[in-house]
């Protein structure tokens, strides 16, 4: 096992995943940057600094993920910090957001298909992860899981009708985060007996391709608190789930 903490970054070729990388590699992390394209991985490795290291890693590709598995076991022996950010909004090639997205997913008429794709992604490739992760944090002391959500997916906030986003919730993207929220729960009662923490967080309306480059904060401003909750520690809090300058987002 080496000296130095390990931390995998899903999703970290770009965006929000890219600035949380050189967070974590500027807190002493080596940096493992998870991007489904290796090329685009080492790019992104070569971005964060000479302690990243490009890992190939689809987390719909149950192969790929238990490959990423083993190669950070034998070559690292150590994982200190998961975090999940591997996210999409849609499949579609062509970039959309806000109310466009929305319209896309309401429940009357959003396509299965799409929907199935958003939640392969965004849910159960999560847990894939996890699964596959969950026995190399086990063995490093103080480990945690950040898991990247969004305010969009917080069912106390979009059941208000006064919330000035409640008509964006749709049943793909937003939905999908409910239900990543209700994943980072159970994750993190199923691991509070071992002392690990895993807590999710919300980037805030971040300008990436995700949200079609509109926003009001910038990537680096996206990623202050999945850093910063993924060094506390084993002193930090469990199973919480926050922003930056909003404090606790309610569930």
């Amino acid at each position: 096992m080496q000296d130095t903490p390990v931390a995998l970054v899903t999703g970290a070729n770009q965006g929000i995943g890219l600035e949380i990388a050189k967070g974590l590699a500027a807190s002493g992390f080596t940096v493992l940057v998870g991007s489904r394209d290796f090329t685009r991985g080492e790019v992104a490795a070569a971005d964060v600094g000479q302690t990243a290291v490009a890992v190939q890693l689809d987390v719909t590709d149950l192969l790929s993920i238990t490959a990423a598995a083993k190669r950070i076991s034998q070559e690292f022996g150590r994982l200190d910090v998961l975090v999940q950010n591997a996210a999409i909004a849609t499949t579609r090639d062509q970039i959309q957001a806000g109310e466009e997205l929305a319209s896309a997913g309401r429940p009357s008429t959003a396509s299965l298909d799409e929907t199935r794709a958003v939640w392969e992604t965004n849910v159960f490739g999560v847990l894939a992860v996890y699964q596959a992760m969950v026995p190399i944090l086990r063995d490093t002391p103080n480990a945690r899981i950040v898991n990247v959500s969004s305010g969009m997916g917080s069912l106390t906030l979009n059941s208000d009708p006064d919330f000035p986003l409640r008509p964006l919730f749709d049943v793909n993207y937003a939905a999908s985060k409910t239900a990543l929220n209700a994943l980072t729960l159970a994750m993190a009662i199923e691991l509070e007996p071992y002392g690990i923490n895993v807590n999710a967080v919300s980037p805030g309306f971040t300008r990436t391709r995700l949200t079609g480059f509109a926003g009001t904060d910038t990537p680096e401003e996206g990623a202050v608190e999945a850093v910063r909750v993924a060094v506390f520690g084993a002193a930090g809090p469990t199973g919480t789930f926050t922003h930056a300058t909003m404090g606790v987002v309610p569930w």
